[in-house]
């Protein structure tokens, strides 16, 4: 299932014009705060109707200003996810999530007990609103909107106003609803970690305008993307297979990089997961360090190197078919008299990785 939008609106002082596609898995709307991603989500919604534009979810014409086709938000079929729960307070878990399944088509209604079980739920039914923390909150929300049988998720900024602790809570179970529904889901975020760990194709935003859009892999790893994403969060996607739980609390790793070593991670033997490297973690070394502390030690080439009017640079390392960045200093660069095709070793401390840049792979 594919969503096509092209949007044009214009706000006092601000104006949209985008366009791109969302192919099946989780597409994040990524951008600074005024960037656009709440418009662009709230008109494929049906909540905002654009001066001039196009969306089509596979075959249905959800807007079409050219013919002044308009679907109203109730006959789009998606499923909206706020930034608070927004849930009935004076119904129980079981009753919010029952109402949606009310409305759904007959034909199209999702097992309530599955969705229950997929999100963890079960020991909640009975509770209030009231008594929920805020990562319970928004899992009942996406249960609500699961059970309302839609054709597309639409998810805003859900973790926004989570703490740490609740973010960690949730991001598993938003990984298994990528997983194990296969529901197209349209992401919004302004976080770097969360869209690394969740998204599949990441559509990147800035001031109304789409810069790139591309596999999340491809995009996060690439230097000249960096600063749009932001220079402190530049950080690139391993994708790895876990092969052995150590006795000393390591997880082993094979990658196309060759093995990593970290902190232990809870998935079985033979998972594929996703690991987030920030790129300032990463050192680099003309030659293998030999008697050091960091576990992880990978050969890799240098691709591309890329500088600014910073003290920093960003430097794109190939690593068995993958891509590595690492941030370094200019001047560590002159010393070094690194150019692109060097041969180099890149260093990465195992305790450097936390544990929530380590999440399953999409579809």
């Amino acid at each position: 299932m594919t969503l096509s939008v092209s949007l044009r609106h214009a706000f006092p002082g601000f104006s949209l014009d985008v366009a791109f596609e969302a192919p099946k898995g989780v597409t994040a709307l990524f951008g600074r705060s005024g960037s656009g991603k709440t418009t662009v989500v709230n008109a494929v919604a049906g909540l905002l109707r654009p001066d001039a534009g196009r969306i089509v979810l596979d075959e249905t014409v959800l807007l079409d200003s050219a013919r002044q086709v308009f679907l109203p938000p109730h006959r789009r079929r998606l499923g909206y996810v706020f930034q608070e729960g927004r849930l009935f307070p004076h119904l129980t878990v079981s009753q919010n999530l029952r109402y949606a399944q009310w409305f759904a088509p007959a034909k199209r209604r999702r097992d309530f007990d599955r969705v229950v079980e997929l999100l963890g739920l079960g020991s909640l039914l009975d509770r209030r609103p009231l008594y929920l923390s805020g990562g319970e909150k928004q899992r009942v929300a996406i249960g609500r909107a699961l059970l309302s049988a839609p054709s597309m998720l639409l998810m805003d900024e859900p973790l926004a106003a989570l703490d740490t602790a609740r973010k960690a809570e949730i991001l598993p179970w938003l990984e298994r609803l990528r997983d194990e529904t296969h529901l197209p889901i349209l992401y919004v975020s302004h976080s770097l970690p969360e869209v690394a760990r969740l998204a599949t194709t990441v559509v990147l935003l800035d001031g109304g305008r789409i810069l790139r859009t591309g596999p999340v892999t491809e995009l996060l790893s690439d230097p000249d993307v960096a600063p749009a994403l932001g220079i402190r969060d530049a950080g690139s996607l391993l994708t790895a297979r876990i092969a052995a739980q150590e006795p000393d609390g390591l997880t082993r790793l094979d990658s196309p990089a060759g093995p990593l070593w970290l902190p232990k991670i809870a998935r079985p033997d033979g998972a594929t997961v996703r690991v987030r490297i920030a790129a300032q973690d990463v050192m680099l070394a003309r030659t293998r360090p030999m008697e050091i502390s960091a576990l992880n030690v990978l050969p890799v080439t240098i691709s591309a190197i890329r500088t600014d009017q910073s003290a920093s640079a960003l430097i794109q390392l190939s690593a068995g078919g993958d891509h590595i960045l690492a941030r370094i200093t200019r001047r560590s660069l002159t010393v070094l008299q690194l150019a692109e095709g060097d041969r180099l070793f890149a260093v990465i401390k195992s305790v450097s990785v936390a544990d929530e840049s380590v999440g399953l792979t999409g579809p």
